[in-house]
């Protein structure tokens, strides 16, 4: 069993099972305890399980963006629910609402049906009466005059706009109309939440004196912007050419992919794969008394080159002393240097000498290049000479040269975007409003310290909300759930599957009942919408490039 299929077998089981054990997952799985360590890790590290003690249970993850940092616009989720809410609401009806996000597009919904629109005046009696303790609320359905509104009063909470406690209906009613009508009425966009002054005291208000009392909220305006021209901002189309040489290292990697494992006696090549373990041993390969035997494959390229000649002529079960420091090239010594438990950075550690004993040497045919070969490597192609297949393979190379291309040049229209659009914030009203608003504890430091981040990933949702706006970009559920499940899919790569994805269309299901799960889909959707408009709007140069300039360029736009 590879380990893209052990993963998958994984996570099958914890799907299945809701919580396991290391040990447990080891025996079915028939690997070591360590090894079912390191898969958890990974798949944890990806968000598609949770670690526990001694194992892991099933979670949707968390990929999306923390609410707190959500400037407040229309989801398509809640939309949905909304819409669904409002109509079970009937004429005469008398509701009640409470305050919150949801509840606040369930108001809209409402005053968007036709049955509750104002008359002619005729009709005293009003078409509905909704009763809520959310100023908000009773702001979005003020402008229904038939809709009767009933406010309980209270104390303004700053999360919700909910109002707690008995207050005069006066000063509710002053809140409501002076505050949220006002806002809604003047078309005044705002970020976050306005936030009630410390003057907004209860205890300030006597019901045996009545008198004018005023109320006093800080609002943190959006700011105006424009965006960048795109046709003429200078963008780059970086471009690859499929090469003679990237069509044989591909066509290698094929025939050896699809080629026969074979056992040599002996390792006489830089492409055989070594079943090796470690333990801890000091110069001489004397092991240390208790030292825990650690197995591994590893190809023998992956050595170092004084290693490597070391290795050469030897055979199964025999061993050489080796120290991680030299042994391996800097890739390898690195992700090897963790599952050794040793650190990679400390002296000691890289010094450390380890017997490395053989215990199966593999080698892998290349397949030759047939009919069958070439059915094997492109099914459904039909191809029959070798002229075509490698005509086919430039094309899927070159093909993939150009999507990374314009995910490239999406990248660069990102940052254009982002650090060209001009915008002058009211950083200390969100500085607060943070602070406040926090679903976790925040200190001012904290909230210093987390500014920088924010102010980009808000600037980034006012352009891309503006872009999807004026474009009427929009998310349906399908993508959601088609990016939750790519998003799997490419996590365990090419691996075969067997055509049976019933475990993984049970797991999206999971994800979508997920709530930052599915935000972070629709996020993730909604970006790519808009980077594709972007750069449809974009007038670049093209520059022809070699790959490894590319991925040097992918590293800077990395975001």
């Amino acid at each position: 069993m590879s380990r893209q299929e052990r993963l998958s077998r994984i996570l099958e089981i914890v799907v299945e099972k809701g919580s396991v054990e290391v040990e447990d997952v080891a025996v079915e799985l028939n690997v070591s305890a360590a090894t079912i360590r390191r898969d958890f890790d990974s798949l944890a590290k990806n968000q598609l399980l949770s670690r526990t003690h001694g194992g892991a249970v099933a979670t949707g993850g968390s990929l999306g963006l923390p609410l707190t940092y959500k400037v407040a616009k229309e989801d398509e989720v809640k939309q949905r629910i909304a819409q669904a809410a409002a109509e079970m609401v009937s004429r005469y009806d008398i509701i009640g609402i409470n305050g919150g996000t949801t509840t606040t597009a369930v108001a809209r919904a409402i005053v968007a049906r036709a049955e509750f629109a104002p008359g002619d005046g005729s009709e005293l009696q009003p078409a509905l009466t909704v009763v809520t303790n959310a100023v908000n609320i009773a702001a979005e359905l003020t402008v229904r005059h038939q809709i009767k509104i009933v406010v309980t009063g209270g104390v303004a909470r700053p999360h919700s706009y909910e109002l707690t406690g008995p207050f005069a209906e006066e000063v509710l009613k002053s809140i409501e109309n002076e505050l949220m009508n006002y806002l809604q009425q003047e078309s005044i966009s705002y970020l976050g939440q306005p936030i009630p002054e410390d003057a907004n005291d209860p205890a300030m208000f006597n019901h045996n004196e009545p008198k004018e009392y005023s109320f006093t909220f800080e609002i943190g305006l959006k700011p105006e912007f424009t965006l960048p021209n795109l046709a003429t901002t200078p963008t780059t189309l970086h471009v690859v050419e499929a090469t003679d040489e990237m069509i044989e290292e591909e066509i290698d990697r094929i025939s050896r992919r699809l080629g026969k494992m074979t056992e040599p006696e002996t390792v006489t090549n830089e492409e055989d794969v070594l079943n090796v373990s470690f333990q801890k041993a000091d110069a001489a390969g004397a092991v240390e008394e208790g030292a825990e035997k650690k197995e591994n494959s590893l190809l023998l390229k992956y050595f170092s080159a004084a290693t490597r000649a070391a290795l050469m002529g030897k055979k199964k079960d025999e061993s050489i002393v080796i120290q991680l420091g030299t042994a391996f090239e800097e890739k390898e010594r690195e992700w090897l240097a963790g599952d050794l438990g040793l650190d990679k950075d400390k002296a000691d550690d890289m010094a450390q000498s380890f017997l490395l004993n053989i215990s199966k040497i593999a080698f892998v045919e290349k397949r030759p290049m047939d009919e069958a070969f070439f059915k094997d490597a492109l099914p459904g192609k039909d191809i029959a000479t070798e002229d075509a297949f490698r005509t086919e393979i430039r094309n899927q190379i070159a093909a993939y040269w150009k999507q990374q291309a314009r995910q490239l040049l999406e990248h660069e229209i990102f940052h254009v975007l982002s650090e060209e659009t001009k915008m002058d914030f009211p950083e200390t009203f969100l500085k607060t409003w943070l602070l406040k608003s926090s679903e976790k504890e925040q200190t001012e430091e904290s909230v210093e310290k987390e500014f920088p981040a924010f102010i980009n990933q808000l600037r980034w949702t006012l352009v891309s909300n503006e872009i999807g706006s004026q474009n009427s970009i929009q998310v349906a559920r399908e993508e959601i759930m088609d990016s939750i499940r790519q998003q799997l899919m490419g996590y365990f790569g090419s691996m075969n599957m067997g055509g049976n994805y019933e475990w993984l269309d049970s797991y999206v299901e999971k994800m979508m009942s997920d709530k930052q799960q599915v935000e972070g889909a629709y996020q993730r959707v909604f970006s790519s919408k808009v980077l594709e408009w972007a750069a449809s709007q974009a007038q670049p140069t093209e520059k022809i490039i070699s790959p490894a300039e590319f991925q040097e360029l992918q590293g800077k736009h990395n975001h």
